[in-house]
C-alpha cells in the first residue's frame, strides 16, 4: 500500500506527542513464548540510490541465500542475504532495474505500484500491482513482461488496496488475495490461476479482525503462509497464518506469529523457506513508504516444531 497509508501515518505522527504519553492499549496478541515462529534477526537496510524504498515483495531462493524484490515505485532487485552462524547479519545489491511491459517500456505511476512476488519453480517472477490491477511474469531477469494477466472483476478493487499478495504453489498455480474486503465482509475472495487457464474465483478466506493480507509465500511443506498487517493510530502490527489449500477450499488455518504493536515497521513481503537443517524461515521486508520515520528493516523469524 502506498499514498493512503502514508497520508494515514502523517496524520498519526501530527498526534505523536500526546500518545506519547499513553502506552499502546493492550490487545488480544498471542504471547512470543507460546508462538511457533520466534524471533531471529531484524536487520536494517539502507541504501543511497534515489529508488530505494518501498520494497513490498520479497522472495528468496530455496538455500537462503539470494533474494528478489519490488518496490512501490516499480522497481526490482536481486541480491545476496548474509548470515553469521545462522542469523542474518547482512544484504548485498548485486541489481536492480525498473520493471518494464510487455513491450519492454518503463510506465509511470499508476502503472508501477509493484505489491506482491512470487518465484515459481521454473524461476519466473510473478508480480502483482495495486491501482491497474494486473500480475505479470517474468521468464529470466533480462525478459520484458508476458502479456499482463488479470480478471475483468478486479476492476471493482479499491485502488490502493488491491493485490498486495501474490503467490505461487509447487505446481505453478498461481493465487492473489486482495487487501481490502466490503464493509461487514468477513472472508475475503480468493483468486486462483491455473497454469495455462484463466483467472477464477473458487473460495473464500476467514479474516481475522483488524488484520488486513499484504503479502503470502508458499512454504516447502506445501502449505500457503499469509502475511496480515494491522495499521492503528498506535502503530503497526503483523501476524502470519498457515494454511492447507486444497481445490476446494482452504483448511487448518492457524497463527503462527502475531508481533505486539511497534515491534516492527509496516511489514509488507513474506518469504518462506527451509535451513540447512530443516527448519522453517520466515524473511520478511517492510516498507517505508518513502518516509524518513519508517524503517526499511529485513526480519527473519525460524519455526520451532
Amino acid at each position: 500500500m502506498r499514498r493512503s497509508l502514508a497520508v494515514a501515518f502523517i496524520a498519526t505522527v501530527g498526534v505523536a506527542p500526546v500518545l506519547a504519553l499513553h502506552p499502546p492499549p493492550s490487545g488480544p496478541e498471542i504471547a512470543a513464548t507460546d508462538q511457533l515462529a520466534q524471533h531471529s534477526a531484524t536487520l536494517n537496510w539502507t541504501h543511497d540510490a534515489d529508488w530505494f524504498g518501498g520494497l513490498s515483495g520479497i522472495e528468496v531462493t530455496a538455500d537462503g541465500q539470494a533474494f528478489y524484490a519490488v518496490t512501490d515505485r516499480g522497481y526490482i532487485l536481486r541480491g545476496a542475504l548474509k548470515r553469521e552462524n545462522g542469523v542474518l547479519s547482512g544484504v548485498e545489491i548485486e541489481d536492480a532495474q525498473p520493471l518494464v511491459d510487455d513491450k519492454g517500456q518503463t510506465r509511470e505511476f499508476p502503472h508501477t505500484d509493484a505489491e506482491g512476488l512470487a518465484l515459481d519453480a521454473q524461476g519466473r517472477l510473478n508480480v502483482s500491482f495495486e491501482h491497474v490491477h494486473r500480475v505479470l511474469r517474468y521468464d529470466t531477469w533480462e525478459s520484458d513482461a508476458a502479456w499482463p494477466s488479470y480478471t475483468r472483476a478486479w476492476r471493482s478493487f479499491f485502488n490502493n488496496a488491491g493485490m498486495e499478495m501474490v503467490a505461487v504453489d509447487a505446481g505453478g498455480t498461481l493465487y492473489t488475495i486482495p487487501e481490502k474486503v466490503a464493509v461487514g465482509a468477513y472472508e475475503a475472495l480468493v483468486y486462483r490461476r491455473l497454469p495455462q487457464s484463466k483467472w477464477d474465483q473458487p473460495f473464500t478466506l476467514p479474516l481475522t479482525p483488524d488484520f488486513a493480507p499484504v503479502g503470502g509465500d508458499f512454504g516447502p511443506d506445501g502449505k500457503l503462509y499469509l502475511l496480515e498487517r494491522d495499521f492503528t493510530p498506535y502503530g503497526f502490527r503483523s501476524q502470519v497464518r498457515r494454511m492447507t489449500v486444497t481445490d476446494t477450499g482452504i483448511e487448518d488455518i492457524e497463527i503462527i506469529l502475531q508481533t505486539p504493536l511497534r515491534q516492527h515497521g509496516n511489514v509488507e513481503g513474506l518469504a518462506v523457506w527451509a535451513d540447512s537443517a530443516g527448519s522453517i524461515r520466515l524473511t520478511m521486508v517492510s516498507d517505508d513508504n518513502f518516509l524518513f520515520l519508517l524503517p526499511t528493516d529485513l526480519i527473519e523469524y525460524v519455526l520451532n516444531e
